[in-house]
């Protein structure tokens, strides 16, 4: 991977004490339930609005979560290349094959902590079938997949559960995805 913020020992501490506070004055609650793990693919969903991207940095930053986050490559162009980056952004070119699943099942197997967040949706309009690589990310690297979920109705925010994929992607992508049915995102519809 490359350098990120989460390299940086001074400016964590402050980030953390910054999220908490935006986090109490927007009356957000954060839940946390990854239970100490230190290795897990990251659902980002639903994702509906540009806004997630701020919030899910703020829940990042103060819970201390080390999380690398997929995006499209067209988000890492000048003048935010270098700041997607450092801010845990990896790169991904949705045009041609360049083997994302794998590259992430790597990165996995050399790393004693990897948090990797992806959005299934693939956009941020309402979509009937989410891509499926962040499934084949955990069980690749057999690693569980984290319900990671920004619920605006409700303002909360966080990890809800961990999932252990069995291998039959049908039956769990339909867990999965009941677990999202009664989130709500910034712009449900």
């Amino acid at each position: 991977m490359h350098y990120t913020v989460f390299d940086t020992p001074i400016l964590m501490p402050l980030l953390r004490v910054i999220a908490r506070f935006i986090l109490s004055v927007l009356g957000w609650k954060v839940v946390n339930r990854d239970e100490g793990l230190k290795r897990y693919v990251l659902i980002a969903a639903p994702h509906t609005s540009n806004w997630d991207f701020p919030m899910f940095l703020v829940v990042a930053f103060a819970y201390e979560m080390r999380a690398y986050w997929l995006g499209k490559h067209t988000l890492f162009k000048r003048p935010f290349q270098g700041l997607f980056r450092w801010l845990g952004g990896i790169s991904v070119d949705r045009t041609r094959k360049t083997n994302v699943v794998q590259q992430c099942v790597d990165h996995f197997n050399s790393s004693s902590e990897m948090v990797i967040v992806n959005a299934p949706e693939g956009t941020r309009s309402k979509v009937n079938k989410w891509k499926t690589g962040f499934y084949y990310i955990a069980t690749g690297a057999k690693v569980p997949i984290a319900f990671g979920f920004l619920d605006y109705k409700k303002k909360e925010g966080g990890i809800a559960q961990l999932f252990y994929p069995t291998g039959n992607i049908d039956s769990d992508m339909k867990t999965i995805q009941n677990f999202y049915a009664n989130i709500s995102g910034r712009k449900p519809h």
